[in-house]
C-alpha cells in the first residue's frame, strides 16, 4: 500500500488537514465502546476511503485485521474473568487455569476488536491519502536534517520492495524450484548499505550536508483544507461530548448493557454524516 495522487477533496486538502481527519477518526474508535457507535465509525471510515478513491486499499487493510480481531476477541474470552452468563465451560486448563468463558467476555473481546479494525483502516487511509511529501515537511519546521532522514527511510521501502519483485520475475524465467520468500527478501537487503552509501555521497555532493532551514512558504487555506479541519474538529468534541454525558452508554460487566436508544442514534447519524460531508463539495479535486 503506497500514496498515489487521486482526484478526491482528501488528496487536494492539504496533509495538516488530512491527518487531522484520520487522527480525529481514530480518536473517535479509541473513545467510543457502544457496538453501534463503533460499527457506524468503520463504516464513516470505509466511506471516506471510497469518497478518496482508495476504497480497495482500505478494504484490502480491514480483510488482513480479520486475524487479529479473531484473536483480540478469543483472548479476551478465554482470559477475563468477569461476566454473569457462562456460555462455556473449559475446566481447567494449562496456564489458565479454571476456565468459564461468559457471554459478557466474548462480547467485549468482538468490540476490542472492532475498535482495532477501525483503528487499522484509519491508518490505511491515512497512508492511502495523506501525500508523505507533504506531512515530512510539516517536520522540516523542527528539524531539516530529521524530516531528510525520514524522506530518505521512507524512499527506501518502495525501492526494497520494486527491487524483490524485479528478482522474483527474473527467478521465474529461470528453471527449477522457485525462491523462497526468505530469499527474495535477501537478496534485496543485500545491497541496502551501498545504496546508502551512493545517496549519502549524492546528497554532500548538492549541498545537503550543510543545508539551512529553508524559508516557511505559506498559501492560503482550500475550501478542502476547511472542510476537512472543521470535520476533525466536530468528530473530536462530539466524541468527547458524548462521552461525558453518556449519550451512548456501554456496560459489559458484570451483565452487558448496550442501549440502542435515540441518543446512540444520533450520535452515530452525526459522526458518520460530520466524517462524509467534507467529500460532498468535489470542486478543483483535479489539481
Amino acid at each position: 500500500m503506497s500514496y498515489r495522487r487521486r482526484a478526491s477533496p482528501l488528496h487536494a486538502a492539504r496533509a495538516s488537514a488530512g491527518c487531522a481527519y484520520c487522527l480525529a477518526l481514530a480518536l473517535a474508535a479509541l473513545m467510543m465502546s457502544n457496538p453501534i457507535v463503533l460499527a457506524a465509525i468503520t463504516i464513516a471510515v470505509m466511506g471516506a476511503a471510497i469518497g478518496a478513491g482508495v476504497g480497495r486499499e482500505v478494504r484490502r487493510a480491514a480483510l488482513l485485521s480479520l486475524p487479529l480481531v479473531a484473536a483480540i476477541a478469543v483472548i479476551n474470552a478465554l482470559v477475563s474473568r468477569d461476566g454473569l452468563t457462562v456460555i462455556w465451560r473449559l475446566g481447567d486448563l494449562p496456564v489458565l487455569g479454571q476456565t468459564d468463558v461468559t457471554l459478557e467476555a466474548t462480547t467485549y473481546g468482538a468490540i476490542l476488536g472492532l475498535r482495532a479494525m477501525a483503528v487499522i483502516m484509519c491508518g490505511a487511509l491515512y497512508t492511502a491519502a495523506i501525500d508523505p511529501d507533504e506531512v515530512l515537511r510539516l517536520f522540516r519546521r523542527v528539524s531539516f536534517r530529521s524530516a531528510l532522514t525520514a524522506t530518505l527511510a521512507t524512499r527506501m521501502v518502495p525501492v526494497l520492495i520494486r527491487d524483490s519483485k524485479r528478482f522474483a520475475d527474473a527467478q521465474r524465467c529461470r528453471p527449477g524450484r522457485q525462491p523462497s520468500r526468505l530469499a527474495l527478501m535477501r537478496a534485496a537487503s543485500s545491497g541496502v548499505l551501498d545504496r546508502a552509501l551512493d545517496v549519502a555521497a549524492a546528497l554532500e555532493v548538492r549541498g545537503y550536508a550543510c543545508a539551512r532551514r529553508p524559508q516557511i512558504c505559506r498559501r492560503p487555506y482550500s475550501r478542502h483544507d476547511i472542510h476537512f479541519i472543521v470535520a476533525a474538529v466536530v468528530v473530536v468534541v462530539l466524541t468527547v461530548v458524548a462521552r461525558a454525558v453518556g449519550l451512548a452508554p456501554f456496560a459489559a460487566y458484570p451483565a452487558l448493557r448496550s442501549p440502542a436508544d435515540a441518543g446512540v442514534l444520533a450520535v452515530s447519524a452525526a459522526l458518520m454524516l460530520c466524517a462524509l460531508l467534507p467529500f460532498v463539495d468535489r470542486r478543483g479535486i483535479g489539481r
